[in-house]
């Protein structure tokens, strides 16, 4: 027979475990403080064209979130627990108001993409808000680019069209992310009125391995064509999947093996 404790499994102590993993006594409070006080630091990356004579089409805002005594965190340690506290609307709406006071302070980045949570696609009026927000700072509203992953436009496709329209009948440009490694379909691309789509980087990775990757890849590139969608490689850590892709026909690339992430100020300015 076992002498050990039975596990408490009340609320209270859930709750502590909670806290405790999270490493903050309080979560909720830690992250409004962040967004309040600005503690939340913009860096982006850019997106590279292949052809042309502009080498930065745009560049995609990222967040990182400091620390007292660990510097800045890196997103996978705060942005589940933004998830978890159904937070992401305030950051997302925290890092518009960003991109667009950078833009509006004048930028060598023609326009600036931003990653929008399935929890935003929840907010009616976000398509205002950013439409006011924009006003607010007399910036174009096509230097702003929205990146709906691929997964949420088909887990929710009538809600994500309806975001997507909502934001592109203001002037916003819009940009589908993760493209191509769960869709078997080109539906969203007109239904969401997609501009841009990334080709997911599990594909990216696999062009030098993979006659699927390739075929996926070439389809992906007709259909751009066909329809005026501009495609981007995402994840390019290497020079041979580059070399794929500017065979493929692909404009644009972004990854690690092209530039890095950077502070959003030192790359605008």
């Amino acid at each position: 027979m076992s002498s050990s404790a039975p596990v408490p499994r009340d609320s209270r102590f859930l709750e502590d475990m909670d806290r405790q993993l999270v490493g903050w006594d309080d979560p909720v409070a830690r992250l409004r403080r962040a967004l309040e006080r600005n503690e939340l630091v913009a860096y982006a990356q850019p997106v590279m064209a292949l052809r042309g004579s502009e080498p930065i089409a745009f560049a995609e805002v990222l967040v990182r979130l400091r620390e007292e005594e660990r510097a800045l965190l890196p997103p996978g340690e705060f942005l589940p627990v933004f998830e978890h506290f159904r937070m992401m609307r305030e950051l997302d709406a925290w890092i518009v108001r960003r991109a667009i006071d950078r833009l509006a302070r004048g930028a060598r980045l023609p326009r600036l993409s931003i990653n929008i949570s399935d929890q935003t696609l929840d907010d009616a009026g976000f398509a205002a808000f950013t439409a006011a927000e924009l006003q607010r700072a007399g910036v174009k509203a096509d230097a702003l680019i929205f990146e709906l992953d691929e997964k949420d436009a088909l887990a929710r496709p009538v809600v994500a069209a309806q975001f997507a329209v909502s934001l592109k009948e203001i002037g916003c440009r819009m940009l589908i992310d993760g493209f191509g490694r769960r869709s078997v379909s080109f539906a969203p691309l007109t239904s969401l009125r997609a501009d841009y789509v990334k080709v997911d980087g599990v594909i990216v990775r696999k062009l030098g391995t993979s006659d699927m990757a390739r075929s996926k890849l070439n389809a992906i590139v007709l259909v751009g064509d066909a329809t005026g969608v501009a495609i981007i490689g995402e994840s390019v850590e290497s020079q041979e999947p580059l070399d794929q892709l500017k065979a493929a026909g692909v404009g644009y690339a972004q990854g690690f093996g092209l530039l890095p992430p950077a502070p959003l100020d030192d790359l605008a300015s």
